[in-house]
């Protein structure tokens, strides 16, 4: 286990540092301090997604018996990733303390950093909740508590990170005003898509599967489990509802703002020059 958790704080932090640099010192970008530390974090959250979704699809399409089958990828993985997490909010603090500065605040100081840290937990709340939950709740329920059960349904949740860098990309495109450009569109519906289909459908299929190997339909299925796994469930889809509905409601303002508008004339009815439609 220490060998895991030593290289996912190794690697992590490390590809931040470097992606960060990078960024830097290319002569066609010319980016600042703020752009690159804003990108870098994006990147690595994009690389540990990847990462995460194809050792997911390794251990899912691996275990055919979906309680007792295992896999070494399940414990290794888990292990490897829980630094990131860590790394992962100081990585947003950072994003937010350079996006205070951009906006003309002074970024320097106690009082200063008191008023930064404030803010990043009002906005950040749910993600910082959700990061210290697979930290200090999940790591030790998939290493200690299974006994070494239940791999295909950890391969599962692995594979909700194929998300990710969709929700990166499209980040990093409104940060940088390109909403209006195709990439966005078409960045968009692959986040929707692929949100819904890993986040939200996921727990819904992790339930069928039980079903289909207990011998059970599916709406008897959460009164033969015991309770406190309906509840684990219900507490890890909740966060992915409230952020597919931002997502629903980002993608709908966007395509309602590129729907051409009818000019005025057309509207009331009457063409170029004041003449009446037929």
């Amino acid at each position: 286990m220490f060998h895991a958790l030593l290289a996912g704080g190794i690697v992590f932090p490390g590809l931040f540092l470097l992606a960060k640099n990078s960024l830097k010192r290319l002569p066609w970008l010319r980016w600042d301090e703020a752009d690159a530390v804003i990108i870098s974090a994006r990147l690595v959250s994009s690389i540990q997604a990847v990462m995460a979704s194809t050792a997911g699809y390794i251990i899912f399409s691996s275990c055919k018996h979906i309680i007792n089958d295992q896999h070494w990828l399940t414990g290794a993985y888990t292990e490897f990733a829980v630094p990131y997490f860590i790394y992962d909010i100081y990585a947003m603090f950072l994003c937010h303390w350079h996006k205070y500065r951009v906006k003309g605040h002074e970024a320097a100081g106690p009082r200063s950093l008191r008023t930064v840290t404030r803010a990043y937990l009002h906005k950040e709340c749910l993600m910082v909740l959700h990061h210290l939950c697979m930290v200090l709740v999940c790591f030790p329920i998939s290493v200690l508590w299974r006994q070494g059960k239940g791999d295909f349904f950890l391969g599962c949740m692995l594979m909700a990170e194929l998300s990710t860098p969709f929700v990166c990309l499209g980040k990093v495109l409104i940060l940088y005003k390109q909403q209006h450009r195709l990439l966005h569109k078409v960045n968009g519906l692959l986040m929707l898509v692929t949100f819904f289909c890993c986040r939200i459908l996921l727990f819904p299929y992790m339930y069928w599967a039980y079903g289909h190997h207990a011998g059970l339909p599916l709406h008897r299925v959460p009164l033969a489990i015991p309770p406190a796994y309906n509840l684990g469930a219900a507490l890890l889809l909740a966060p992915q509802l409230y952020w597919f509905g931002l997502i629903c409601r980002g993608a709908f303002r966007l395509f309602r703002r590129a729907r051409p508008k009818e000019p005025p004339a057309l509207r009331n009815g009457h063409g170029p020059g004041g003449r009446a439609l037929d």
